[in-house]
């Protein structure tokens, strides 16, 4: 925990939020609305970029099946944030195939993007935006950088949570949010480095 550009903001909660859903399993109902609190902006987040303006529908669906399975999870704060991820996953793509739409596809033709050195200045990037640009910028990603984006930095997971969630090794879901947002930085910065070249110029 907290290697390679982790999400400090969230990770600081996590000892809060285990608490929590011990409390929770145990018929706390302040404490499962409090973990419900903590995870939720994440979480709507998350499926923002999976699903659009079905996000809260959707989160609403998997807070349903969360509190029904709530006894069943075993771990700490961060696994639960990884859990409940996995199952509003698992509700998105439950809906994209019932209204038979396929998941974004790729807004960028496939590339080869090198991986220089550690990425936090592109999650830095990302915090300056408004969530809703954020969530417009990472919906013209390719969906597998968007996704690890997303789990990554909106959600807060670590790799090898984020590739659990995914289904996928935990290094190819680092390279593809490493490349996602090496992008999203790169198209941030188009405009700054436009102006200044032509300000260069005159």
């Amino acid at each position: 925990m907290g290697r390679g550009g982790e999400p400090r903001r969230v990770q600081a909660h996590d000892g809060e939020l285990g608490a929590a859903v011990t409390r929770a399993q145990q018929g706390d109902e302040a404490a499962f609305a409090a973990a419900y609190r903590l995870v939720q902006p994440g979480l709507l987040g998350y499926l923002r970029g999976l699903v659009g303006d079905e996000a809260e529908d959707v989160a609403a669906e998997a807070w349903l099946e969360i509190a029904r399975d709530l006894g069943r999870f075993s771990g700490d704060g961060a696994g639960f944030r990884g859990w409940t991820a996995t199952i509003a996953r698992h509700r998105a793509l439950d809906l994209l195939r019932r209204q038979k739409v396929r998941p974004r596809a790729a807004a960028f033709e496939p590339d080869l993007v090198e991986l220089p050195g550690p990425h936090s200045t592109s999650e830095q990037a990302l915090e300056t935006l408004s969530t809703e640009r954020v969530l417009d910028l990472i919906a013209g990603l390719p969906r597998d950088q968007g996704e690890a984006v997303l789990l990554r930095v909106v959600v807060g997971l670590d790799g090898p949570a984020a590739a659990r969630v995914l289904g996928k090794r935990p290094g190819a879901v680092r390279t593809s949010a490493h490349r996602g947002l090496q992008r999203l930085a790169e198209q941030m910065g188009v405009r700054r480095n436009g102006k200044n070249e032509a300000e260069r110029r005159t």
